[in-house]
C-alpha cells in the first residue's frame, strides 16, 4: 500500500487542473499536490493516478512520489471558495498526494528537446495505459532539474468507465499523433523491447496492490478488492506484448 500522511495545511488551490487539486502540507513535512476523491471525476482517477504511476516507476520512468493522504474536512473552514470548501467537505478521509517538484517549469515542446529513447518510453508507456491527456495542448509532463517528469494520469485505462467492454477497448490502436513527444522521433520499437518484458503478472499485482481497498469496494460486478485488482491488471498484460504495433500517427526513430 501506498505510504499514508495526514493533511495538516491546506495551502492553496490550483487552477491548472479541471478537478482543481490543491496544495496542502502534511504532517511527514512533505508539501503535496492533493487531488480530492471528491472531485467530479470520482475515485476511479484516483486509481488510474496511483496504478499508472506506480507502474511507470517501476519501468524506469520519473513520477513524483504518490502518497495517501488523509483528510480532515476542518482544514477548509477558512477558505474563501466555495468550491474548494466542497472539495474538503466530500473528501474527507483518504485522498491522493503527489510530491510537490518545486521549481519545476510545465514542459513545452517548443522550449525543450528529449531524445528519441526517452520519447519512446513514454509513448509506449502512454500507449500502454491509453493516456488520451498527454498532448501538445497539454503535456502533463515537467521539467525538474534537466529531468522529464511524469504528472496527472487520471485520464487512462477508459475502458474501467465500462468493465462489460474492457477487453475490446483494451484491444484498440493508440493514436499518437498528436502527443507532446511525437515531434521528437520516438523510439517505441526500442521502448517495447525493454519495457514489454517488464510488464508481468507479478508486475502488476504488485501495482494493483498499492490501490486502497476503499476507492475499489462496492464496484458492480466484483464481489472484492482483489477481483477488482485483477480486472486492472488483465488488460494492461495483454496490451504490453502487442501495444507497440498498434501505436499510430508518429514516424519512429531509424
Amino acid at each position: 500500500m501506498l505510504r499514508e500522511v495526514t493533511a495538516t495545511r491546506y495551502i492553496t488551490p490550483l487552477r491548472e487542473g479541471g478537478s482543481l487539486p490543491g496544495l496542502v502540507e502534511a504532517d511527514d513535512l512533505g508539501t503535496y499536490v492533493l487531488k480530492f476523491r471528491g472531485a467530479g471525476q470520482g475515485r476511479k482517477t484516483l486509481v488510474a493516478e496511483v496504478l499508472c504511476g506506480e507502474l511507470a516507476r517501476r519501468l524506469g520512468l520519473r513520477v513524483p512520489p504518490l502518497v495517501t493522504i488523509e483528510l480532515d474536512p476542518v482544514l477548509g473552514l477558512g477558505e474563501p471558495d466555495r468550491e474548494v470548501q466542497e472539495l474538503l467537505r466530500s473528501s474527507g478521509g483518504a485522498n491522493l498526494g503527489m510530491g510537490f517538484l518545486s521549481g519545476a517549469l510545465g514542459f513545452d515542446p517548443l522550449a525543450f528537446s528529449v531524445d528519441p529513447r526517452e520519447a519512446g518510453r513514454i509513448v509506449w508507456f502512454d500507449a500502454l495505459v491509453n493516456n488520451v491527456d498527454r498532448s501538445w495542448r497539454n503535456p502533463n509532463l515537467l521539467m525538474h532539474r534537466g529531468d522529464l517528469w511524469l504528472i496527472d494520469h487520471g485520464a487512462t485505462m477508459i475502458w474501467h468507465h465500462n468493465w462489460p467492454g474492457a477487453d475490446t477497448s483494451a484491444a484498440r490502436a493508440y493514436d499518437a499523433a498528436e502527443h507532446a513527444l511525437a515531434r521528437f522521433a520516438p523510439d517505441v520499437a526500442s521502448a517495447a523491447a525493454t519495457l514489454s518484458p517488464l510488464v508481468t503478472e507479478d508486475l502488476l499485482a504488485e501495482v494493483t496492490a498499492e490501490i486502497p481497498d476503499a476507492w475499489l469496494v462496492d464496484e458492480p460486478g466484483f464481489d472484492t478488492p482483489d477481483d477488482l485488482r485483477r480486472a486492472y491488471a488483465r488488460p494492461l498484460l495483454a496490451r504490453a506484448a502487442v501495444v507497440h504495433q498498434r501505436i499510430t500517427g508518429i514516424e519512429e526513430a531509424k
